[in-house]
């Protein structure tokens, strides 16, 4: 994309109702623009950096084996009658009536919704087990929204349910999501800390929250140090082997890790006292079993071997795709803008041309932007003419890992300068280098 043909309304003051880093970036960067409070227009740069990290979540749930489809917005408020939620949930729950006096409502969450799906057509164990998920906007009418996408009342969720025949089964289930979840936010270049949690209005006996550590998070967060070193890498599981998922479980949950609202005093004592940590994290994402609750109530049930009619177990899996955009830029972030990590950078380079009208400095950049978009990558080209101070405060503020300079000086010498935003290091090299060392990096 050449700069000059593209919309980035980037910002040089910040605006006064931004009170964290993520909120103030993205607002100065051009991602978003609030409509009203608690819900934003995604301009092209953050709507690109969002559809990276959905693409990321939707290859990481089908590596697992889960099926994506797609359910609507709005949903008929009786089979949230039905399962005993529609008065239970609160002021958090935008109710409608339409125009034939029927009640609606803009969905929180999709347990009811994927229970029908579900009873409609399964019938039989030999069906199951069974994961269906989708990525989706959901609303919650939050009474304060802020810091932007980090606490909004519109946002972008990946919803995943499981259906199984057995309680052992869902907890496999359970464990496979935990495995494909810390693959998922590996690759965005977050550490996301599974953490003992509260089932909350969607319930549950086993749940665990995945926080990344920042100081702006909203929840006060406990847990022993050495699981900070931990890293699932690139090792491959066989999402189908219960042993391998319950291994990668016991290695991420056996040390002390909770939230404020599960914490317990007594337990974590027992943490050698040079490892007990006390922080701030924010949440991206949460796991949950909670057995045949809805299954029961929505007369969820399939035959089972023996053929007996019994509920199916049920799991609900939750990951916070727009929500998500935000932490990776308070956990990764200058005083200068945005360090977007390579898995989810909206251009995998930015090409600074020092000298516009420069005909061969043009013809360099033009042919540096051509190479790397055969080798299928996205530059961002700035051509704009504009000094170069101001092309590179732009290139520092949007954050894109990796910038080449190119100017008239260096290529007389036959050189461009490569530089790494993570660092801030730069090295000079020669064009065809330049581009066998972005595309390696991305191959």
């Amino acid at each position: 994309m050449r700069l000059s043909r593209y919309f980035l309304p980037v910002l040089k003051e910040t605006p006064a109702e931004a009170q964290i880093v993520s909120h103030r970036l993205m607002l100065r960067a051009g991602m978003i623009k609030q409509a009203s409070a608690g819900i934003y227009s995604w301009l092209p740069m953050g709507y690109k950096v969002l559809s990276r990290i959905k693409q990321i979540v939707d290859e990481e749930q089908e590596r697992a084996g889960h099926i994506p489809m797609l359910m609507p917005t709005l949903q008929p408020a009786e089979l949230w009658q039905e399962s005993g939620r529609y008065n239970d949930y609160g002021r958090e729950m935008l109710r409608i009536e339409d125009r034939h006096g029927r009640d609606m409502l803009y969905g929180p969450t999709n347990e009811e919704l994927v229970t029908d799906v579900f009873r409609s057509y399964v019938r039989s164990y030999k069906d199951m087990p069974l994961t269906l998920y989708h990525i989706q906007w959901k609303f919650r009418d939050e009474v304060r929204p802020r810091f932007g996408v980090m606490r909004g009342r519109e946002f972008y969720m990946k919803d995943g349910y499981t259906f199984d025949l057995t309680k052992e089964a869902a907890l496999h289930a359970y464990n496979r999501h935990l495995v494909s979840y810390l693959r998922t936010y590996e690759r965005m270049g977050l550490q996301a800390i599974p953490m003992r949690a509260d089932g909350g209005p969607i319930g549950g006996d086993y749940t665990h929250e995945f926080l990344v550590l920042a100081e702006t998070g909203e929840s006060e967060v406990f847990y022993d140090s050495e699981i900070t070193d931990l890293r699932f890498g690139d090792r491959e599981i066989d999402y189908d082997n219960v042993e391998q998922c319950e291994a990668v479980l016991e290695e991420f949950t056996s040390r002390y890790a909770r939230t404020d609202e599960t914490h317990d005093d007594a337990i974590f004592a027992e943490v050698p006292e040079e490892r007990r940590r006390t922080a701030r994290g924010i949440e991206v994402g949460q796991i949950f079993y909670f057995g045949t609750k809805y299954s029961d109530s929505m007369n969820a049930k399939v035959q089972d071997p023996e053929g007996n009619l019994v509920p199916v177990h049920m799991g609900s899996h939750g990951i916070g795709v727009s929500r998500l955009l935000g932490a990776i830029i308070e956990a990764s972030h200058d005083d200068k803008g945005i360090i977007w990590p390579e898995g989810v950078t909206p251009f995998h380079c930015g090409i600074v041309n020092l000298k516009q009208g420069d005909e061969e400095a043009d013809a360099a950049c033009e042919s540096l932007y051509a190479q790397l978009k055969a080798a299928g990558l996205d530059p961002l080209y700035d051509d704009r003419n504009e000094r170069a101070g101001g092309k590179f405060a732009t290139m520092d503020l949007i954050g894109l890992p990796w910038r080449i300079t190119v100017g008239p000086r260096g290529l007389k010498n036959g050189v461009v300068e490569v530089t790494s935003r993570k660092t801030g290091g730069s090295e000079e090299m020669t064009p065809e280098v330049a581009i066998q060392r972005i595309v390696g990096i991305y191959a």
